[in-house]
């Protein structure tokens, strides 16, 4: 009988130890977690925008704007993740995902004429809509 209730308290002692173990280990992490986020930057999302260049007279149209894109970027396989289309006929350009410091870099590059963020316009639903004034 005594040695039964040896190996009881035995167990209370051992789950009572596990669990301020465990309260303490999860406690640390959150603390960890919550000092890194004070020095990790919050993530600045990239946006579409339309890039527009000067037409280069001595190279393909598709290879300018991936070199333009990769001087910002830093490579032209990060260049060709974010290049999304080449503007070919009625302007010269293309469109990228880029973030606020990306475009603010990208638009001090030569041969870059403007950037602008892209957008959707919507037009009038109905005919009714062309007589409001």
């Amino acid at each position: 009988m005594a040695l039964r209730s040896l190996q009881s308290s035995s167990i209370i002692t051992l789950s009572l130890i596990s669990i301020f173990v465990i309260t303490i280990s999860s406690s640390m992490a959150e603390e960890a977690d919550s000092s890194v986020s004070k020095f990790v930057p919050a993530a600045v999302e990239a946006t579409v925008h339309i890039v527009y260049t000067e037409r280069p007279q001595d190279e393909e149209l598709e290879f300018y704007h991936l070199r333009t894109l990769s001087s910002v970027l830093g490579s032209e396989e990060a260049a060709k993740g974010a290049l999304l289309y080449t503007y070919k006929h009625a302007a010269c350009g293309f469109s990228a995902k880029l973030t606020p410091s990306q475009v603010e870099e990208i638009s001090k590059r030569p041969g870059v004429l403007q950037v602008v963020e892209s957008r959707t316009v919507k037009l009038h639903d109905s005919p009714a809509m062309l007589y409001h004034f």
